[in-house]
């Protein structure tokens, strides 16, 4: 799946991704804002509440929470960047925007394929047929090209850090 689009906000390159999820709006807030479900999913679970104004660590980084309107909105920076999920209903189930704000347009494509692998997560999650993060993983380079060419951002990037994480020399 290839659902990312990329955006400016405020200046800066932002990151949207759109899901219609076929279950109820405050079945998906829990999952979007319950640190014991996050760490099913998404890539670090925030040990928080959350509540505005409240500070948070997780992967040996900070982050404050902006704005929290159950079970509409839920936002926060985290390492200098800032997230969003708006979640609204759609017929009997609902529909999920998440948004990051970044700050390198040339790793968008980077970016927004990590986010697709862990979005493709949250509708198993919530099904309660979790999806291991290698497995969500799986497609990462093809998703990469692809997002890269839709951005029309250079790949290099992307495949160096993915090489990285493989072990080799990037040249795959």
């Amino acid at each position: 799946m290839i659902s990312g689009t990329l955006h400016t906000i405020d200046g800066r390159p932002a990151l949207r991704f759109e899901r219609t999820l076929a279950y109820p709006i405050e079945r998906v807030w829990r999952a979007v804002s319950e640190p014991a479900e996050l760490e099913r999913w998404f890539p670090a679970a925030a040990d928080w509440t959350p509540a505005a104004g409240e500070t948070f660590e997780a992967a040996g980084a900070s982050g404050e929470v902006t704005e929290v309107d159950p079970p509409r909105r839920l936002a926060w920076t985290f390492a200098g960047q800032s997230y969003s999920f708006d979640l609204a209903p759609h017929g009997d189930g609902c529909r999920l925007i998440f948004t990051h704000v970044i700050d390198d347009r040339g790793l968008s494509a980077q970016t927004a394929t990590g986010w697709e692998a862990y979005l493709s997560r949250l509708e198993p999650h919530l099904a309660g047929q979790g999806i291991s993060e290698e497995k969500a993983h799986e497609q990462w380079g093809d998703v990469h090209e692809r997002y890269a060419e839709r951005f029309g951002v250079d790949p290099a990037p992307g495949r160096r850090f993915a090489a990285a994480l493989r072990g080799d020399d990037g040249d795959a």
